[in-house]
């Protein structure tokens, strides 16, 4: 039955393949290696240089000159800024003609010594994605990933550091077009150790294709690392400091070296950051208050690498192998002062004084093998076989006091102690293949992933300064789960006008959860097999030059991240404490959207999604005087969202960019009899302003702000952050220095309140959002390499979830 499939699809390949549409084709791009997009490329005939056909480069920096009879021809291309450009005459048979890649020289204006250039936006708007180039960004310098995504338009992040994408949880991380199988507070850790110098954009996907897995219902964040930009040596180094409460730095080097037949490259950082955080917890329980107030200090040293090679075996013929990882330390403080007393007259009755002391270990590997078939016509094949492996080692410490209430006196104490190691092994094969067909253009591929989990809990007491094991809190937990997903997607233009896309992605499923004691006990199996289909389609319509709509629709799952599986406990202190549930189950979203697009610029998005089984953290009492935090499905999330973006210029020197997004976000759930019933009418806005100076200066100021909104059974408090940055250029623009201050108002506070079943919940906190950052760049070799291939791997959708 295997053969048979495998016949079936080799026959299906070998037919696609043997159809092709003849059109001469090319790409564009600026001497930095940018795409240009809406440049005229005119289609001469060779003889007597008449205009045959005129088309405009799209977002990609391609052109294409479709049913044209044979002949000797020239290109010509022309932009405002550069200088024209003709093309070599080449013959046309009726077989398809890929002219070589065209770099723009950008014109130089002697009477002022100016040269124009075309600068990549610090935010592009596309129909499908939003882009926020990072490296364009003053503000970016010396920020980690996760600090950027604060202030990546349309995304929120909470307290917790989880991800918000329009009002939606389930968003999934992608990491050159890889899922991150990072999840949680292991994702967090990564995102602060990834810093902004490593990062060359981060695009936003708010309606992902058939082609993507089906997870994460919010959509996709994927972060594009730099890649180096004909034959030699190139590289840039860079090295950042920043200051708050504590100091930061960071530095980095990445080359690329490339032969006719070979390409290298490689990057490597280092970082070392020292944090603190503050925050307080108030409760009301049972008829007591449980005044908390919390300070974390942590500190972390990381080294992340990667180092890849492509074989050219000829025009068409790529193979590539890719290796990449991180390791990093981290260490965490938690102070922890409990005030407790009676609610009825509020007259402090005891004190719990706690310390969690937390050493945690990171090794994070993963390897990818690589091979690509494109013939020129937009017929591409690539297969992708992958292995990530994941190490995770932590241990905490953590004494807890009871003290009178004049603090003199301890009524008595407690210490334990956690070990837990936590392994994870992934492996995938993939295959994707796009050819034009049936009319349009098509694509299949599939997917098969396995997925290891083995996560150990030791819990120990300690009595008469001695560590016990103790056998009743102790456990391990193994999560194996294999996913096989196969996707079909057609796209077909009708005319000048009409652009439709339509998919299929189904998913087969088959998981098991083995949670094992170390008493013998009666252990607990979740055990689950599940078929899912996922369809998508979109309708794009050109109405003429200036207006375009488009309707989307898709349907998506999102699955619980491991951790989130692992019923281990993470204490705060003995009376506050966050959990897993291995009982979790997936949630599933269908999505809708209209978007009108004017002038390639102006974006309006109306959107509407319905997340049934939404699962998300909730607070909430476990006995009379303890909280816990814990994973648990909802009956139904639904969100309306309007989002408006916006790029233009005020003047030749002054570049603007503004986004908002209004949304509608109901939560509703009935658990064990409490109800959950909010409502929440909220709005994000982002806005940058960058100023070309005299002098090869640059500024920029930016700003965000977050409304009230829902988190699980938490209605937040509003956020906002002002940011401001300036960068001057020098040594032929081989070096820049670039120093900024973000939350110059120190406004980026995090605050809700919760009321559920017997308890009444309010918090709130402050991170070194306010911090002075310093950041030399240095490039050096020959600029114009042409960089690494960009590839995503089988592991993205995997990656996310760890």
């Amino acid at each position: 039955m295997i053969d048979q499939r495998i016949n079936v699809t080799f026959l299906l390949c070998l037919f696609l393949f043997t159809q092709s549409w003849a059109q001469i084709s090319g790409s564009i791009s600026d001497g930095q290696g940018e795409h240009i997009s809406f440049a005229n490329a005119i289609l001469l005939r060779s003889s007597d240089s008449s205009i045959v056909k005129v088309e405009v480069s799209d977002l990609e920096g391609t052109y294409r000159f479709n049913k044209i009879v044979d002949g000797s021809y020239m290109v010509k291309i022309n932009y405002l800024g550069f200088v024209d450009y003709l093309s070599s005459a080449f013959a046309y048979n009726g077989d398809s003609y890929t002219v070589p890649s065209i770099e723009l020289q950008a014109q130089a204006q002697d009477l002022e010594q100016v040269v124009v250039k075309s600068t990549r936006p610090i935010v592009e708007v596309h129909p499908d994605k939003t882009v926020f180039n990072v490296e364009g960004s003053i503000n970016a310098v010396g920020n980690t990933a996760l600090e950027l995504l604060r202030k990546s338009p349309g995304v929120v992040v909470d307290n917790n550091d989880n991800l918000i994408l329009q009002g939606k949880n389930g968003v999934q991380v992608y990491i050159d077009g890889k899922p991150s199988p990072l999840s949680a507070q292991d994702l967090a850790n990564y995102l602060k150790s990834m810093q902004s110098t490593e990062i060359d954009a981060i695009e936003i996907i708010t309606n992902p294709s058939a082609k993507y897995d089906a997870e994460g219902n919010a959509g996709i964040i994927n972060i594009r690392l730099k890649k180096n930009q004909n034959l030699g040596f190139n590289g840039s180094t860079n090295l950042g400091f920043a200051y708050a409460m504590n100091p930061r730095i960071n530095g980095s080097i990445n080359f690329n070296y490339r032969k006719e037949k070979f390409n290298a490259f490689g990057n490597y950082s280092v970082f070392r950051n020292r944090f603190e955080n503050e925050f307080f917890l108030y409760r009301e329980q049972f008829g007591n208050i449980y005044d908390q107030i919390n300070k974390e200090f942590s500190k972390g040293l990381g080294h992340n690498y990667k180092f890849g090679t492509d074989f050219f075996i000829n025009k068409k013929n790529t193979i590539g192998f890719q290796i990449n990882g991180n390791v990093n330390d981290f260490d965490k403080i938690i102070e922890s002062d409990t005030e407790i007393s009676a609610l009825a007259d509020e007259v402090i009755d005891s004190f719990l004084v706690a310390e969690n002391n937390e050493v945690r270990d990171r090794n994070n590997l993963n390897i990818n093998l690589n091979y690509s078939f494109d013939n020129g016509d937009n017929s591409t094949v690539n297969i992708d076989l992958d292995y990530g492996g994941y190490r995770n080692n932590a241990t905490s410490f953590q004494p807890n006091r009871y003290l009178g209430p004049g603090k003199e006196a301890t009524l008595f104490a407690r210490t334990f102690s956690n070990v837990t190691p936590t392994d994870i092994d992934i492996y995938t094969a993939k295959f994707d293949v796009d050819k034009k067909a049936f009319g349009g253009k098509l694509g299949f591929g599939a997917k098969s992933s396995l997925v290891i989990t083995d996560n150990i809990f030791d819990f120990f007491d300690f009595e008469d300064g001695q560590r016990i094991k103790n056998l009743d809190r102790s456990n391990q937990f193994i999560y194996e789960e294999n996913v096989n997903a196969a996707y079909l997607s057609w796209q077909k233009k009708f005319g000048e006008k009409i652009d439709f896309m339509i998919g299929l992605r189904s998913e087969h499923t088959h998981s098991k959860g083995d949670l094992t004691s170390a008493k013998q006990s009666d252990d607990e199996v979740v055990e689950r097999d599940y078929l899912n289909f996922f369809p998508s389609g979109g309708i794009t319509y050109q109405a003429n030059k200036d207006h375009s709509f488009r309707i989307n629709y898709s349907r998506r799952i999102d699955r619980p991240n491991y951790q989130n599986l692992n019923p281990f406990e993470f204490k705060l202190n003995e009376l506050t404490f966050a959990r897993g549930n291995p009982f979790l189950n997936p949630q599933y979203s269908n999505s809708y959207s209209l978007t009108h697009t004017y002038k390639y610029s102006l974006n309006s998005s109306l959107s509407y999604t319905v997340i049934n089984d939404v699962y998300t953290q909730i607070t909430d009492a476990l006995g009379e005087n303890a909280a816990t935090l814990s994973w648990v499905n909802l009956s139904q999330q639904k969100n309306l969202a309007l989002s408006i973006s916006y790029p233009f210029s005020i003047a030749k020197w002054w570049n603007t960019y503004s986004t908002f997004t209004a949304f509608q976000l109901k939560n509703q759930a009935s658990i064990e009899g409490k109800i959950i019933d909010l409502t929440a009418h909220a709005f994000t806005f982002y806005g940058q302003h960058t100023f070309t100076l005299p002098k090869k200066f640059k500024a920029e100021l930016s700003g965000w702000y977050n409304a009230p909104t829902l988190w699980g059974n938490w209605v937040t408090k509003s956020q906002y952050d002002i940011t401001v940055g300036v960068a001057k250029s020098f040594w032929n623009e081989t070096a820049t220095l670039k120093l900024s201050v973000s939350d110059l108002f120190y406004t980026n506070r995090w605050g809700g309140e919760s009321e559920f079943g017997a308890l009444y919940m309010r918090g709130g906190g402050q991170w070194e959002s306010r911090q002075v950052r310093l950041n030399f760049t240095y490039l050096f070799g020959n600029k114009q390499v042409k960089g690494a291939r960009r590839r995503s791997t089988g592991l993205e959708d995997e990656q996310r979830r760890i």
